[in-house]
C-alpha cells in the first residue's frame, strides 16, 4: 500500500504595509463633545452629551442627549452655552445617559477636542457607576491641529479657530451635538495633512511619538549625503524652511530626532509633506542658493534674510543745497546723485547719517532752499551745526561743506573720524558718558555700512573674477564671480588639471549684466557671503579683468569702531555682511 500524498502547503502571499494595522478608511470614529457644569471631573457634572460616528468620511449616526446633573448649572456656564436649569429639568440622570453613549460608541475610536477634558469626565462617570471603562483608543485633534496647522495660519488651536481654517459645515457654539459635528470636519481636514499616516495604529503613534517625528523620518528618503541646499515644502506646495548644508542627509535627518528642541522647526516639520533638494558642487554654491531661495519664497520659518527690500543707502540729493537722504529704493544711473554707504535698516541708516550732521554742517531740513535764501536761522544754524544756506542761499561756503563731507565718505573717513571722536572724547570729559555712547555708536554705524558698500564695490568693479580654495580632501574649489554675483562654481579633483576646468567654468557660467545703480548684480548678503570667502586664507586669485581693492582711506581701516559695537551687540565680532539682518 503506497503511503499517501503529502499534503499541499498553501502558497505564501507578500502582505502589504496595510496589513501591518488597520486602514483609516476602514475605521469607525466616534466623535464626542460634552457640555459640564465646570472644569473639575470630581466636582462637576455633565449637562450635555453630543457625538457624530464617523467612518471614511461618511456619518453613520448621530448621539445627542441633555442631563441632569443634580445640581444648578452656574450663570456663568449657562450664559456661554444658552443650557440653563429649567432646560435639564426632567432630562435623564447620568446612570441613564451614560450606558446608551457608551453602547453608541463600541468598538469606535474615540475622538475629542482637547480630549484629556471629555475623557475625564467620562472616566469619573464610570467610576462613580462602578462601571469598567471600556479602554478605548483615543485620538485628540488639538494635539493634531498642533503638529499640522502652523501658527500663521490660526491664531490658536480652539475649536472655532480650526472650524474656520477648514470650513467645517458646523459653526461651535458651545454645545455638545454641534461642536462635535464641527470637530467631525476638522478631524479630515488634519487628517488630509498627515502624510504617510494611514492606519490607525500609524495615527495613534503621530499623537503619542516624538511630536510626530518618527512617523515623518521617511522624507528623508532621497535626499544625498552631499553638499546643497534642501526646501522643506508643505501640502500645498509653499516653501516652509529653506537650508544647505555640507552633507545634506544628515542635517536633514537631524530634524527628525529628539535633538531638535526648536519649538518652531518641530512646529515646521509637522506640517511638512516633502523635502526637496539640490545638489551642489560647493558649500558656497549652497548658501548663495540659500539666500537666493530664502528672499524668493519667504519661507514663514526662516528667521533670517527673508526681507533684502529692507537695505537702505545715504543719498546727496542733487539741488542747489545738498543735503543727505536715506533711500531704500534708489533710482538707477540717476544723474548727479552719489549714494554711499549700505545699511540693513533704515534706523541704521538714520544713525550713520547723524555721525555725519556731527562732524559736517550740513543742513538737515528737506525744504527746498531758494539760491538767494531769505529765511530765518533755524535753532541748528544758531548752534553752529547747520551752515545755514536757507539765510545765504547755497554759496560757496556750503559748497565746500558739501565737498568736504562728500569726500569724507566716497574716499578718506580720516576727517569725519577725527571730529566725530572728538566729540565723544568732549562728551566723556564732561561725564556724559551716555551721550558720548550714542555717538560712538551712531560713527561705527556708518563705518559699517561704508565698508560693507567698499568691499561691495570693488568686487562689483570686477567683470569677471575666479578664485580657488583648496580642498582639506585634495583639489581645489573654483567659483566664478560676476559683478558681485556667484556665476558659477566647479571642483577640480585630487591631482586633476586645474586650468581646464577654470577654463569650463569660465565658458559655462552664468552672464551677468554689471548694475547700473548702487550695490551689486545680486542680493547685498550675498556678494559679502563672496567677499568673506574670497578673504579666507589660502584662497588665490586664478583670473580677474580688473584690480580688486580697498581704497586706502577708507572705512576698513576703521574697523576697530564696529568691533566696539559688535561687542556691545553681543555679536562676538564684526558680523560686517548682516543685510538685512544684523542679528546675532
Amino acid at each position: 500500500m503506497s503511503p499517501p500524498p503529502p499534503a499541499q502547503q498553501p502558497l505564501a502571499v507578500q502582505g502589504s504595509f496595510e496589513d501591518l494595522g488597520r486602514p483609516l478608511h476602514e475605521v469607525e470614529f466616534v466623535v464626542v463633545d460634552l457640555e459640564t457644569t465646570g472644569g473639575s471631573p470630581a466636582s462637576d457634572a455633565i449637562t450635555e452629551i453630543g457625538a457624530v460616528r464617523v467612518r471614511g468620511g461618511e456619518v453613520l449616526g448621530e448621539f445627542q442627549t441633555l442631563v441632569d446633573p443634580g445640581v444648578p448649572v452656574p450663570p456663568q456656564i449657562a450664559l456661554l452655552t444658552g443650557i440653563t436649569n429649567g432646560m435639564l429639568a426632567g432630562q435623564p440622570r447620568l446612570a441613564a445617559a451614560l450606558p446608551a453613549f457608551l453602547d453608541f460608541a463600541a468598538g469606535a475610536v474615540l475622538v475629542a477636542h482637547n480630549a484629556r477634558f471629555d475623557t475625564s469626565f467620562l472616566r469619573e462617570a464610570c467610576t462613580r457607576q462602578q462601571r469598567a471603562w471600556p479602554r478605548f483608543e483615543v485620538v485628540d485633534t488639538v494635539l493634531l491641529a498642533r503638529r499640522l496647522v502652523t501658527s500663521d495660519e490660526v491664531p490658536n488651536r480652539r475649536l472655532a479657530s480650526l472650524a474656520r481654517l477648514f470650513r467645517a459645515s458646523t459653526t461651535p457654539e458651545h454645545r455638545a451635538l454641534a461642536d462635535a459635528r464641527a470637530t467631525v470636519d476638522v478631524l479630515h481636514g488634519l487628517l488630509a495633512r498627515a502624510r504617510g499616516v494611514r492606519t490607525v495604529e500609524d495615527l495613534l503613534d503621530f499623537c503619542r511619538t516624538d511630536d510626530g517625528r518618527r512617523a515623518r523620518r521617511h522624507l528623508v528618503d532621497g535626499v544625498p549625503e552631499a553638499p546643497g541646499v534642501y526646501r522643506f515644502v508643505d501640502p500645498g506646495g509653499r516653501v516652509l524652511y529653506v537650508g544647505s548644508s555640507l552633507d545634506m542627509r544628515t542635517r536633514v535627518r537631524s530634524y527628525f530626532t529628539a535633538s531638535e528642541k526648536r519649538r518652531r522647526m518641530t512646529e515646521m516639520v509637522s506640517v511638512a509633506a516633502t523635502v526637496e533638494h539640490v545638489v551642489c558642487a560647493t558649500a558656497l554654491e549652497a548658501q548663495v542658493r540659500e539666500l537666493r531661495l530664502i528672499a524668493e519664497h519667504r519661507p514663514p520659518y526662516n528667521r533670517r534674510s527673508t526681507r533684502p527690500e529692507k537695505a537702505a543707502w545715504l543719498s546727496l540729493t542733487d539741488e542747489p543745497a545738498p543735503r543727505l537722504s536715506v533711500v531704500t529704493k534708489p533710482r538707477d544711473g540717476r544723474a548727479g546723485v552719489a549714494y554711499v554707504g549700505l545699511f540693513p535698516s533704515r534706523s541704521r541708516a538714520l544713525a550713520a547719517m547723524d555721525a555725519v550732521h556731527t562732524a559736517f554742517a550740513l543742513r538737515t531740513c528737506t525744504d527746498r532752499i531758494a539760491r538767494r535764501g531769505g529765511r530765518s536761522a533755524c535753532v541748528r544754524a544758531e548752534m553752529g551745526r547747520c551752515s545755514a544756506p536757507c539765510v545765504s542761499g547755497p554759496d560757496d561756503a556750503y559748497a565746500a561743506v558739501v565737498a568736504d563731507a562728500r569726500s569724507a565718505l566716497e574716499q578718506d573717513l580720516a576727517a569725519l573720524v577725527e571730529r566725530v571722536m572728538g566729540r565723544v572724547s568732549q562728551l566723556s570729559e564732561q561725564q556724559r558718558y551716555e551721550e558720548a555712547a550714542v555717538e560712538r555708536d551712531r560713527l561705527a554705524s556708518l563705518v559699517r555700512g561704508l565698508d560693507r558698500a567698499q568691499q561691495a564695490a570693488a568686487l562689483v568693479r570686477c567683470g569677471e573674477l575666479v578664485a580657488a580654495a583648496p580642498r582639506a580632501v585634495g583639489g581645489w574649489e573654483l567659483v566664478c564671480v560676476r559683478h558681485g554675483r556667484l556665476a558659477g562654481a566647479a571642483v577640480a579633483g585630487r591631482g586633476e588639471p586645474v586650468m581646464p576646468v577654470v577654463d569650463a567654468l569660465r565658458a559655462t557660467a552664468e552672464h551677468v549684466e554689471a548694475p547700473s545703480g548702487p550695490g551689486s548684480a545680486a542680493l547685498p548678503e550675498e556678494t559679502g557671503l563672496l567677499v568673506r570667502w574670497l578673504e579666507q586664507p589660502g584662497v588665490r586669485l586664478v583670473h580677474t579683468d580688473a584690480g580688486w581693492a580697498l581704497p586706502v582711506g577708507g572705512a576698513a581701516r576703521w574697523s576697530r569702531l564696529h568691533l566696539v559695537e559688535s561687542g556691545r551687540r553681543g555679536q562676538g565680532g564684526p558680523s560686517l555682511w548682516r543685510v538685512p539682518g544684523d542679528e546675532g
